[in-house]
């Protein structure tokens, strides 16, 4: 797998990016390489990088998290340590980048040095099976207005399509028609496909670019009600 020195996840709430992120990070650092994760989501109050701090820095990955991150503080801060991402060469770089494009504002602040190096893969986390991009034109919607928010263009697409728990191999290849229009209309390769660990044991060998993931322990203290995926649907309908 290629990787850049900076790699940023961007999506719609509920694409799953943040544990792509980590998984991507501990990736990273597995393969020998100084990685630093940035938790850049000051929206999403509930799925943060820094629930999985224990297991990032097990693996030797640094985490910059913004402040008051996990309390009842509406807007916390990034702190100035997030600029070592940009400005330090020597680490690989992860960017948990906040969902829609509100979330997206606060990449603002760093696109210029990440636009001087050019060493960056920008990639949009796609879930098809998300009520709010229903069909690839919906998650274009959202492509752009995150493009706009954060002045940054998106690279590449994760197909990152899930039923939580109910999630099979099936679910997964009944995505691609999904992604391959995604792709066309964007323009974007479809950088990696991402599954939890036992769904992607059954794709091996039937998708390119398979990461297979360990899902964020928080998770399974969701409410029961929120716990319940959407029911199947027509992925363009």
């Amino acid at each position: 797998m290629e990787h850049r020195r900076v790699t940023l996840f961007a999506g719609h709430y509920g694409s799953g990016k943040t544990n792509i992120a980590v998984n991507y990070a501990l990736l990273l650092a597995g393969e020998g390489k100084k990685t630093v994760i940035a938790d850049m989501d000051i929206v999403n109050p509930y799925f943060r990088t820094a629930d999985s701090a224990k297991e990032l820095e097990a693996a030797g990955v640094d985490l910059v998290s913004p402040q008051f991150a996990n309390s009842n503080v509406d807007l916390p801060a990034l702190p100035a340590e997030a600029y070592r991402l940009v400005e330090d060469k020597s680490v690989y770089a992860v960017m948990d980048i906040g969902g829609d494009d509100r979330g997206a504002y606060a990449l603002g602040r760093y696109v210029p040095y990440i636009r001087e190096e050019g060493d960056y893969r920008m990639v949009f986390v796609a879930n098809a099976s998300r009520p709010l991009t229903r069909t690839p034109a919906d998650a274009l919607e959202v492509m752009r207005e995150i493009e706009a928010a954060g002045g940054l263009a998106f690279t590449d697409l994760v197909n990152n399509t899930n039923l939580a728990h109910e999630t099979t191999p099936q679910t997964v290849l009944a995505s691609q028609e999904y992604m391959a229009e995604l792709s066309r209309i964007s323009g974007l390769p479809v950088w990696l496909t991402t599954a939890e660990e036992t769904v992607a044991a059954g794709l091996q060998g039937k998708l390119p670019d398979l990461l297979p993931m360990k899902l964020q322990a928080k998770y399974f203290d969701l409410p029961d009600d929120r716990k319940q995926p959407p029911k199947p649907r027509p992925l363009f309908g």
